[in-house]
């Protein structure tokens, strides 16, 4: 179990992803700060979007396009810093 930590943990993440979007319908910290001060128009469009606002394209159903979206990113993050990890202990063996 000790060598296993990252399946649960990568597990955890997955489930977190699956329910965060829906948990509540107002926005997230940093935009509600931007709507309440009045500075919200003054966000800049990002240079590129892998999977814009965090809707993945094609599904119909809103929450369920959110949740693939997260379910992607977090499998996509997790295997980055997975392969980091792995890199970083061979180098530090060999």
């Amino acid at each position: 179990m000790k060598k296993k930590w990252w399946l649960v943990a990568f597990l955890v993440c997955l489930a977190v992803a699956s329910f965060s979007p829906l948990a509540s319908s107002s926005p997230d910290g940093l935009e509600r700060v931007a709507e309440d001060k009045g500075f919200i128009d003054l966000g800049q469009e990002s240079p590129f979007q892998i999977i814009a606002d965090y809707v993945f394209p094609g599904i119909e159903n809103e929450a369920l396009a959110t949740i693939v979206a997260g379910l992607i990113g977090t499998t996509v993050l997790f295997g980055v810093a997975y392969g980091i990890a792995w890199l970083v202990k061979t180098k530090a063996s060999g």
